[in-house]
């Protein structure tokens, strides 16, 4: 990893800054943002305010930009299309409800990429805790193509602002062309939860309850909606996953799930929050909780595509090995 920190280095010496990085105010963004300091890294922060921030998540967010010293760019997204957009997507079904605030902010660091020719982004993703994540749960956030045909069907107005990424621009312009790479150097280290959290809280950083506490909606989506209406309970797979990388034993975990996923007695006041930010009534809200439950593939999505490219990509393989084995 450290060949890899020297690289992104050198590349961005004569750069007002070497690499980017996408800061939730999580754990894992907030630890990745704490290391970068630490290898000397010049990072361009972006937060993307979609309008659920938790009280909490700005606070730490705040105590890591006081820490490190970097530069945050805070993007706040038109609330009135992602409320729209929101709404469409409850409509819609599906079980990602939070294909919203994922997309925009993952299309966001691509955006502030090419603006500022930064060709290598730090991302928090690591294996430690989420290398368990059935398939089936869920299609891809960064499909612009679901989106868009889930608005068309059950949103109102346009989204004249809400900047989305293409199959094109996503699987080859920015890759290939732009030559932007994500970097995830969690995985090239011993990642343990709580020593991370130990390092975080020297700085004023404090814990959240639960895996997502730094956005409203994202706690709602996954400790409520996912276990209520398709009895999928994500703190299996989070679980799991930190099992495997023995963070937490098999009964730890057992007891853990043997607990509510949702805060009960805090349950009504965050649904009326979100019936209240989202302007719908609580008799909406549970109307949306027993729509059909539906697939993303139930509407238009990039899947051809990428088999498609997947394809290309294979015969691509192919000729080269071919045409190499011919020179020698």
């Amino acid at each position: 990893m450290s060949e890899k920190i020297d690289k992104i280095k050198e590349e961005g010496k004569n750069k007002e800054y070497d690499c980017i990085i996408g800061l939730s105010g999580g754990i894992d963004s907030s630890y990745m943002t704490y290391k970068a300091k630490d290898w000397g890294l010049r990072p361009l922060v972006v937060h993307v305010d979609a309008g659920w921030n938790s009280e909490l998540a700005v606070s730490n967010i705040e105590k890591i930009i006081n820490y490190t010293g970097f530069d945050l760019h805070t993007e706040v997204i038109d609330w009135e299309e992602v409320r729209r957009l929101q709404i469409a997507y409850l409509k819609s079904g599906i079980s990602n409800q939070d294909v919203p605030q994922d997309h925009i902010f993952f299309s966001t660091l691509y955006h502030y990429s090419i603006k500022h020719k930064i060709n290598y982004s730090i991302s928090g993703g690591n294996i430690a805790t989420e290398s368990i994540l059935p398939n089936v749960w869920h299609g891809s956030a960064m499909d612009a193509i679901n989106l868009k045909d889930i608005f068309k069907k059950y949103g109102s107005g346009r989204l004249n602002n809400y900047k989305t990424i293409s199959f094109f621009q996503y699987r080859i312009l920015y890759p290939l062309f732009y030559r932007l790479e994500t970097i995830r150097p969690l995985d090239y280290m011993v990642y343990d939860k709580k020593t991370a959290l130990l390092d975080l809280e020297k700085i004023g950083y404090k814990k959240y309850n639960g895996k997502h506490g730094e956005s409203v909606f994202t706690k709602f989506f996954q400790e409520y909606y996912l276990p209520k209406k398709f009895n999928i309970d994500k703190r299996k797979a989070h679980l799991s996953s930190l099992i495997l990388s023995k963070q937490i034993s098999r009964d730890e975990a057992i007891e853990i799930l043997n607990k509510p996923s949702y805060d009960i007695e805090s349950e009504d006041q965050t649904i009326d929050y979100i019936c209240k930010k989202l302007e719908i009534s609580r008799v909406e809200l549970d109307g949306f909780m027993k729509v059909e439950n539906r697939s993303y593939k139930d509407y238009k999505n990039w899947d051809q595509k990428k088999e498609l490219l997947s394809l290309a990509h294979r015969i691509f393989k192919k000729i080269t090995r071919k045409s190499i084995t011919i020179s020698h």
